[in-house]
């Protein structure tokens, strides 16, 4: 009913000519959370200017490592082994990408393993725009009880079939974003773009058992997403709060609070790559409290309030990650 009143708001009105002329609704499965990570499945599905599929694709890839977390994805060692490499499906990736924004459920972390892994294949991503669905549902404020894509998708009566499936996530997020695009439209909302920039620096570490090797799941544990390890100690100074409208500082003290739709562990590993440090608890010398839910009643939460910390949500906090500005150098 509400796609139906949108689009019959649109019949009045053409469509805004500053919104993209193409998307490419985009999930990809990994073998974990962190910088050195692989893609192991990847789906696509090509829309329209309004949203309307196109066509879709789907392949499984292989990471040439363990693959992690087969109770999520289910994909395993066996299952991955006669699999393409990435550089095998780059130039077909490519096809499906090129001349169009990705979007994403936390836009972010996928255009992030897919830049990577087209600079392992000594290749850049054709990709200059995405747009992240956790940002476009706040920008429409929409009444979701979190920002998980299930709670997208039941608002829109989009019936997942296979969670944690490329194919199936990258459905479904297609069938609920034409209605956002759709009421974006009507409303004259203007688009959460962000600017996707060429990755030229990626590292790898040493990763083991390879696939074919795989004994065990080479460390993971259902009751965790990664190898539990000390979180090494931030090298920078805190240069004080985070600044509203500003940028983020190497150094600034950060918490997390609450729900999240990525795991919290990947969110500190991000906080922690990009030099911020990741505070268990909540001060007066705290910088930034990340939390889909300020008006909570957790102890960080009150203290923030107490404290006048300033305060991001998650999508806010995964922009502002985007563009940390280095620690003062002397």
């Amino acid at each position: 009913m509400l796609e139906d009143l949108t689009t019959a708001a649109l019949s009045s009105t053409s469509w805004p000519t500053a919104y993209p002329k193409g998307y490419a609704v985009v999930d990809v499965e990994t073998t974990g959370l962190a910088r050195d990570d692989r893609i192991i499945s990847a789906a696509v599905y090509r829309l329209d200017a309004r949203g309307e599929v196109q066509d879709h694709w789907y392949t499984t890839v292989n990471p040439e490592r363990d693959p992690g977390p087969v109770w999520i994805h289910g994909l395993t060692s066996e299952a991955l082994e006669g699999a393409p490499l990435f550089q095998d499906i780059a130039e077909e990736f490519t096809t499906r990408l090129e001349g169009r924004v990705l979007v994403a459920h936390n836009a972010v972390f996928d255009w992030q393993m897919i830049a990577r892994e087209y600079a392992r294949a000594q290749r850049e991503a054709p990709v200059r725009q995405r747009l992240c669905t956790i940002a476009l549902s706040k920008e429409l404020g929409l009444p979701l009880p979190n920002h998980k894509l299930e709670s997208l998708a039941a608002h829109y009566g989009v019936v997942q079939r296979r969670a944690h499936h490329a194919l199936d996530d990258a459905r479904v997020l297609a069938e609920a974003f034409r209605p956002s695009l759709r009421a974006a439209a009507a409303g004259g909302v203007r688009l959460p773009l962000l600017e996707c920039r060429p990755l030229t620096e990626w590292s790898d570490r040493p990763a083991t058992p390879r696939i074919g090797q795989q004994a065990g799941y080479g460390g993971y544990r259902p009751t965790s997403w990664r190898p539990s390890r000390k979180r090494p100690a931030c090298p920078y100074p805190n240069p004080g709060r985070y600044e509203p409208g500003g940028r983020l500082k190497q150094g600034m003290r950060v918490a997390f609070s609450g729900d999240t739709s990525t795991e919290r562990e990947l969110l500190e590993d991000r906080a922690t790559e990009a030099g911020l440090h990741v505070a268990t608890s909540l001060s007066r010398l705290t910088s930034l409290l990340v939390t889909n839910d300020p008006d909570s009643g957790t102890s960080k939460a009150v203290k923030a309030r107490q404290f006048g910390t300033p305060v991001v949500d998650e999508a806010a906090f995964g922009q502002l990650l985007a563009d940390v500005e280095p620690a003062s150098q002397g």
